[in-house]
């Protein structure tokens, strides 16, 4: 996984080998995340894989749980950019159900991807219902409002939301062995279903 070059947002400019060094370190620790998941990753392994010393690593981050939460927001920016503001049938200018369609395949392959870091993040059950879900449920709303669904719309958007539950996706993929192509097709069945009974 490649991360994108943007500096980090600080109060004073970060020095232009602090940026790098920060992109090195969270592109060593998006691999080492992918390869061994986040339980096996260590701040000395993230450092030896990007070539600094281990105290860089500490002086960014802080410790081993800033670094991850320095990948999930990063990778939260991503994501949430992708349906904001990305190119159609995910972003502006589709009809509402093929967004809302677009939104959950691109939410399901979110998950897969990143389901260590969300998991562990979720072990905090403030963090479960934070800004990051307040964001999908918004535009999921607002979709579904724009797609003529009657009824509450906020309410449709918590059960289209629960779908997309990270530790229910992770579930039913790794205990409940169904694929990708399954679950992303549920989805688009369940939008049919809700905007069409709506």
């Amino acid at each position: 996984m490649r991360l994108a070059d943007e500096a980090p947002a600080e109060a004073s400019p970060c020095r232009a080998d602090a940026v790098r060094n920060r992109l090195r370190l969270l592109e060593a620790a998006a691999r080492l995340v992918a390869e061994h998941g986040p339980e096996h990753v260590t701040m000395e392994a993230v450092a030896a894989a990007a070539g600094v010393g281990k105290g860089t690593v500490f002086r960014r981050f802080g410790d081993r749980a800033g670094l991850m939460l320095a990948l999930l927001d990063h990778a939260e920016r991503a994501y949430q950019q992708s349906f904001l503001a990305g190119p159609p049938p995910l972003g502006p200018g589709a009809p509402p159900v093929q967004r809302l369609e677009a939104f959950g395949t691109a939410t399901l392959r979110h998950l897969v991807v990143h389901a260590g870091l969300l998991l562990a993040a979720e072990h905090d059950p403030d963090r479960r219902f934070a800004a990051p879900r307040r964001v999908r449920l918004v535009h999921v709303s607002a979709l579904l409002r724009e797609a003529g669904a009657g009824g509450d719309q906020e309410l449709l958007a918590e059960a289209l939301l629960a779908f997309l539950d990270t530790a229910l996706v992770d579930h039913l993929r790794r205990r409940g062995g169904m694929t990708f192509e399954r679950l992303d097709a549920g989805w688009r069945d369940l939008v049919a279903r809700v905007v069409r009974a709506a």
